[in-house]
Parts: structure tokens; C-alpha cells; sequence
């Protein structure tokens, strides 16, 4: 493993200007290279990206590698994610992939985990040095996030205990753009702290899709939601199916159910190629801009481990549709933000407006983008999106306006799935 990490030695091994406090490693004194050995880090998707990162850390000394990945091999995933071959479809990525790179670098030892990362506690995640993102979902971005910053251990004085935080070096491509971030939790700009960045996904209020739709993808997302989890049209065994987007059955049960409801509320619109664009949220990926973001992710990760020189402050852009164009900035850290800085916020809105517009204008706001928001006030559930008990019996809220349910200088408790163990308390104040 040493003769193949000359390279890696070359960098380890040289003093730098630009890192001070960073002592070069010698023949009797291997300490930063015994660390990379050692340290553990964990990634985060197994898809385009996340073959880049495997590759490039494993070949850049790291052996303790942990990946975690929900998804199964797709036919389509085979012209840019390499370490994967046609005999692989429809096995675990994570799996293939670790199996993969286990057995062509020496040394390296990846363990996968064919999962969700909601299926891990902070027991999991504390065990890593560093952990790196290859999504391509913002919802599981700010999981991480909240996870990350939930973790932290505060002193007396609200100060961040240094031991507990973990860094998280963000990368993400969608066609020949890409961005690489590095995010110190509590220090620096979190994901939630400048979530406007990212172009919002189209998602609706499930009280929206659930009892008044009025446009197309209202009807698609109920049959995908609501309609499939009701009904569980394809069961295997003692097992429910979940949607399979590349499987025709699937999609052609969605678009069926889709256009049936589209017709009972006099919605035109509904096709079998708006259902696969909907349900399938189609990003076009390219295979260099994957290499490009992966090639910067892993370079921040190897700053970060080795303090060889200075790590990025804190957001890298690439775009390459017409040429090369980088440009690197510090986002700063949001003091209102609801993940890493105070959780309340004040919003104005008329008396008039109901609790399902109030629940729209926060699914639109960029700077939330919510997904199934569920509110409380007065210690009382006000709407809750989910479990359907709940849902049925605050339902009713919906219809009514915001001043007969609450007065001028409430203060309402938000909570929404893509938060982990985050609420946002919003005071209401009517104008």
C-alpha cells in the first residue's frame, strides 16, 4: 500500500507556507500517514459522485471508508458510474462499489450500508473523522445537516465543544455545473443557512395534494403518495413494493390513478411523460462534471485529515457549459438560521388568509422549503401532515382563517420531516 501512496508521501512529507502548524512526516515519524490509515470517513451515495470519491480516497490513503446508499444498480447508471458492470444491475450500489474497491486497491477496507441515512442514530455518525456528501437530494442534505449540528456538545457559555464537531464536505452536480462546500457545523455556513442557493424542488403541501388539487402534478403526486401507500397496488411475498421508477408497471399504475383523479376535479393536463418527470425528479448527469466536483470534494477532505494546507472558505461553483469557469466565496453563517442559529422567526400575514395558504406561502419560501410541515400551537397540534390519524382530525383547520384559530403574536411550533430533531417557532403577527 506504501509504494502506491509515493505520491501521497510527497505532500505529507514537505513542509508548506500556507500551513504552519503542519509537520512534515519523516521515515522514523509517519504520523499523518498512520492517520489516514486510521481515520475513519464515511460516504454518503454510491451514485456518480460517489464512485469518484471511493476511487480518489482510497487512492489517497484513506482506508477506513464507510458508504451508505438506498439504491440498486440501474442500467442507465453504467455510462459514468464505473465501478459498476452490467452483471451488477439491480444489486445494492453501496455494496458493489465497496466490493469493488476492496478488491482492486490493497489495503482499502469500504463497508457499506445498503440503507437510508435515517436508519443510523448519532452513535453512527459520531464514530467519523469527516463525512462527505454525494447527494443528489436536498431533503437528505439538510438530515445530515440537523444530524451534524444536533451532535455538537455546548459548553457553559454556548460554545461549541471542538471534539464533537464533525466537518461535511458537500458536493453536488447538475449537468456540467457543480459546487463543492466545506461546512464546519455551528462555525461556519450550514446547508440550511443558505438553502436559497439551491433551485427549489417542486414539492406541495400535502393538504394540498390530499383534498384540493388544482393542477396537474397535484394529481400525480396523490397517486404516488396518498394513492399507492392506500391501495399498495404491487405486494411481494408479505412485502409492499415501494415505487419503482423504472419499472413500466409502476408508472403506468400512476399515471392511470393520476388521470382518474385529474378528471374527477376537471384538471387537463395529466400525461404518461409528466408522470415520469414528476415522480422521477429527472436531473441530467454528466460524467466529468462529476469527476471535477468529486476530484475538489476529495482534495478538501485530504486538507481536512492532514492539515497540509488550508481548507476552502467556503463554497467552490463550476461551471463548465461554456468552457471552464470556477469561482470560490465564503457564504456567511446566518444568524436566524433554524438549524445552527436561533429557531425563531417572525412572520406577517393577514387575519384572512387560511391555515392552508399560510401552509403554502411556508412550502414556497426558499429559505424553508418545506415538504410536509406539521404546526402546534399552544402545546395543541393545529395541523399535522402525518400519521393519517392525526392528519384527519386537523384537517378541518385547513379551511379556516388564521384569526379564528389563533391571535396577533402567537407563536406557532413547525416541525417537517427534512429536519432532524429541528422546530421552528414562527410569531405570527397580523396585519
Amino acid at each position: 500500500m506504501q509504494d502506491k501512496l509515493y505520491h501521497v508521501g510527497k505532500i505529507i512529507g514537505t513542509s508548506s507556507p500556507f500551513a504552519s502548524d503542519f509537520l512534515p512526516d519523516s521515515t522514523q515519524q509517519p504520523k499523518t500517514r498512520n492517520f489516514l490509515a486510521s481515520c475513519k470517513i464515511l460516504i454518503i451515495g454510491a451514485g456518480g459522485l460517489g464512485c469518484e470519491l471511493l476511487k480518489n480516497l482510497a487512492l489517497s490513503g484513506f482506508q477506513n471508508i464507510n458508504v451508505i446508499d438506498m439504491d440498486t444498480i440501474d442500467v442507465s447508471n453504467l455510462n459514468r458510474q464505473f465501478l459498476f458492470r452490467p452483471q451488477d444491475v439491480g444489486k445494492p450500489k453501496a455494496v458493489v462499489a465497496a466490493e469493488f474497491i476492496n478488491k482492486r486497491i490493497s489495503g482499502a477496507k469500504v463497508v457499506p450500508h445498503y440503507c437510508k441515512i435515517q436508519d443510523f442514530d448519532r452513535t453512527f455518525y459520531k464514530q467519523f473523522s469527516v463525512i462527505v456528501c454525494g447527494l443528489d437530494s436536498i431533503p437528505a442534505r439538510r438530515w445530515i445537516n440537523s444530524m451534524l449540528i444536533e451532535m455538537i456538545d455546548f459548553d457553559n457559555e454556548n460554545n461549541p465543544d471542538p471534539d464533537t464537531i464533525i466537518p461535511m464536505v458537500d458536493g453536488g452536480t447538475e449537468g456540467f455545473k457543480g459546487q463543492t462546500r466545506v461546512i464546519l457545523p455551528t462555525l461556519s455556513a450550514c446547508i440550511e443557512c443558505s438553502l436559497e442557493m439551491f433551485p427549489p424542488q417542486k414539492t406541495y403541501p400535502i393538504c394540498t395534494i390530499a383534498s384540493t388539487p388544482r393542477i396537474p402534478e397535484h394529481c400525480i403526486q396523490w397517486a404516488s403518495i396518498i394513492a399507492w401507500e392506500k391501495e399498495k397496488p404491487f405486494v411481494h411475498g408479505d412485502n409492499v413494493c415501494k415505487i419503482d421508477t423504472d419499472n413500466p408497471e409502476h408508472m403506468l399504475w400512476l399515471f392511470e390513478k393520476a388521470k382518474k383523479r385529474a378528471e374527477e376535479n376537471n384538471i387537463p393536463g395529466v400525461t404518461y411523460r409528466l408522470t415520469q418527470g414528476v415522480v422521477k425528479n429527472i436531473i441530467p448527469a454528466i460524467a466529468s462534471t462529476n469527476a471535477v466536483i468529486a476530484a475538489s470534494c476529495s482534495n478538501e477532505v485530504f486538507k481536512i485529515a492532514t492539515n497540509t494546507a488550508p481548507t476552502l472558505n467556503n463554497w467552490m461553483m463550476y461551471n463548465g457549459a461554456q468552457g471552464i469557469y470556477t469561482y470560490t466565496y465564503e457564504y456567511a453563517k446566518k444568524d436566524d438560521c433554524i438549524a445552527c442559529g436561533t429557531s425563531k422567526r417572525n412572520f406577517e400575514i393577514s387575519s384572512l388568509q387560511t391555515l392552508e395558504q399560510f401552509i403554502q406561502l411556508l412550502a414556497d419560501d426558499p429559505n424553508l422549503q418545506l415538504k410536509k410541515p406539521s404546526l402546534t400551537y399552544d402545546g395543541k397540534p393545529l395541523f399535522m401532515s402525518a400519521p393519517p390519524g392525526l392528519y384527519e382530525q386537523t384537517k378541518d383547520n385547513l379551511n379556516k382563517s388564521l384569526g379564528d384559530l389563533i391571535t396577533s403574536g402567537s407563536e406557532i411550533v413547525l416541525t417537517d420531516p427534512s429536519l432532524e430533531n429541528v422546530a421552528i417557532t414562527l410569531k405570527i403577527n397580523f396585519i
